[in-house]
């Protein structure tokens, strides 16, 4: 099977590169899938999880993201992330710590579009607490 160049980038450090067969990404409008020679496409991406099938790995690795960008190109794809950790670093009470800052932040979000993107950034990380669980 082909294989494609896959990078997760945070503010701190690049936390993956290498060759892939397939990223599940969270996309705002919904999970969609990359597999070698997607179109080109950007997209936000909402608090999820981010499915990597490593080229000659027998499982996949799953990481959680709280929101970025990717940007599929010929080159591969890059997903800009505001932050990542591997899901079996995801304790209850890192996510509990996610709930609260999320909540945190809407309490003092200023208009409705601010609020609204705020309430929705709870919720996105509620559902992805559930389906943990």
């Amino acid at each position: 099977m082909a294989s494609f160049q896959f990078e997760l980038v945070t503010p701190e450090k690049l936390l993956f590169s290498g060759p892939v067969d397939s990223v599940v990404v969270p996309g705002s409008e919904g999970d969609f899938e990359v597999l070698p020679l997607h179109a080109p496409v950007m997209s936000t991406i909402r608090p999820g999880v981010i499915v990597v099938k490593e080229t000659g790995a027998a499982s996949s690795r799953r990481l959680f993201v709280r929101g970025g960008f990717a940007d599929v190109n010929p080159n591969g794809l890059t997903i800009l992330a505001e932050q990542a950790i591997a899901v079996e670093e995801l304790t209850a009470e890192k996510l509990r710590s996610e709930i609260a800052a999320a909540e945190s932040e809407a309490s003092v979000a200023a208009g409705d579009v601010a609020k609204a993107s705020a309430d929705l950034k709870v919720g996105q990380l509620r559902e992805l607490q559930r389906s943990l669980a």
